[in-house]
């Protein structure tokens, strides 16, 4: 069974980097089949894709994102890390980390872990 747990710091202050790690269990993220994706969603709003990361490493994103953004991997530990700069009280969400098949459907999400950015 597929399992993906985010981990990060919580709390972060304005203008500041945040780094969001998702550990895979019961799937390898060199897997050929999946994307490795980053999804947010603000409080009172709807889910915001972020971006993605195929097997060979390769990210994608947003570009409401982009130019921010960086999405990495780690195939020895077996997990995956957003990194968003320059944070705003904006960013303020709770933050998923999910398996997509080849056609973009999400078929395992993380619990998800709550970010908020304030002084």
């Amino acid at each position: 069974q597929v399992q993906l747990r985010e981990s990060g710091p919580g709390l972060v202050k304005p203008s500041q980097p945040v780094s969001l790690t998702c550990s895979v269990s019961g799937d390898s993220i060199t897997h050929d089949k999946y994307y490795w994706s980053w999804i947010r969603q603000p409080p009172g709003k709807g889910l915001e894709w972020i971006g993605n990361l195929d097997y060979t490493g390769i990210s994608y994103y947003s570009l409401s994102f982009k130019s921010r953004t960086s999405i990495s991997s780690d195939a020895s530990k077996n997990h995956f890390t957003l990194q968003l700069n320059a944070v705003t009280p904006e960013d303020t969400a709770v933050y998923y980390c999910a398996r997509a098949g080849s056609l973009g459907e999400f078929d395992t999400w993380g619990q998800g872990t709550q970010v908020t950015v304030s002084s």
